[in-house]
């Protein structure tokens, strides 16, 4: 039994430890592509960019020119993220006094949960009284979700929203304009402006609080939009692979928890345990 129970924590670290390098390998190309400008660099110094091929070299210009960010290259432009994104806002509490509010089917998102990188499940859930009895919004699966306010390390923490949710007041959804940009442009660029985030927020209110205004005036990096999209062909199976293993690791959790008690009891044995686990490999 004790071998059976082990094989699924096992499952589960070795989804956690892909989980880690897959984001790793994300977010250093973004930081590759769009921060340090490795390939424009590389042309500007008359050499292949390492790693692509042509089609995709050809993509990067081969100069920097001046802006208020400092250098940046040729052709791309810097705007305020409220001007480069569809929609930025933050949601709402329904009232804890209402029982008729809680306990739906409806998920409903708190900002310490973007402690995860990637979000698949909320840890409340809420009714359809509380989305018309509240100010509570709608983030569409896609958006990236910021933790507004919080304790400890929460503000300033960033996820990227695999699933439809309704966010409470701590929380900011930012909604990639397709015409510009992508989901997964907008969730890695503000993924790693952690740090960013809290000096932001500590120097502009004394509650600490990262408003929907502060974010929208936040200036940003825009390249053209068919390096955007070879940037996402690059990422989307790494995304689509970590929400994967994040699913399986929540499906075999759940099974553990369902199998344990049965096989303490003598309710199931160990062989048909065995069989259900390989069903969720």
């Amino acid at each position: 039994m004790a071998e059976c129970l082990g094989a699924l924590d096992d499952k589960i670290e070795l989804n956690r430890r892909m989980n880690q390098t897959l984001e790793t390998m994300a977010q250093a190309l973004f930081r590759s592509w769009f921060v340090d400008f490795d390939p424009v660099r590389a042309k500007a110094a008359g050499r292949q960019p390492e790693g692509m091929g042509p089609e995709t070299a050809a993509l990067f210009p081969c100069r920097f020119v001046d802006s208020e960010l400092g250098p940046i290259p040729e052709g791309w432009r810097i705007m305020p993220l409220g001007e480069s994104c569809a929609a930025i806002f933050s949601g709402g509490t329904p009232s804890t006094r209402e029982q008729r509010f809680w306990g739906g089917k409806v998920p409903w998102l708190s900002s310490g949960e973007t402690r995860h990188s990637f979000i698949i499940e909320t840890e409340k859930t809420i009714t359809e009284e509380a989305i018309t009895g509240s100010s509570t919004r709608l983030a569409r699966s896609g958006s990236t979700v910021i933790a507004s306010a919080g304790q400890g390390h929460t503000r300033g923490q960033t996820s990227f929203l695999a699933f439809d949710s309704y966010i409470n007041q701590s929380v900011v959804a930012v909604v990639a304009d397709p015409a510009v940009s992508s989901d997964l442009f907008v969730f890695h660029d503000l993924a790693r402006r952690y740090e960013q985030f809290r000096r932001l927020s500590d120097s502009h209110s004394s509650r600490g609080s990262l408003t929907t205004k502060l974010l929208a005036d936040l200036k940003v990096i825009i390249p053209p939009r068919d390096l955007i999209t070879a940037f996402d062909r690059a990422t989307e199976p790494l995304v689509e692979q970590n929400i994967s293993n994040l699913r399986q690791s929540v499906t075999i959790s759940r099974l553990r928890d369902l199998l344990l008690p049965k096989l303490l009891s003598g309710e199931i044995r160990v062989r048909e345990a065995e069989a259900q686990l390989a069903a969720t490999a």
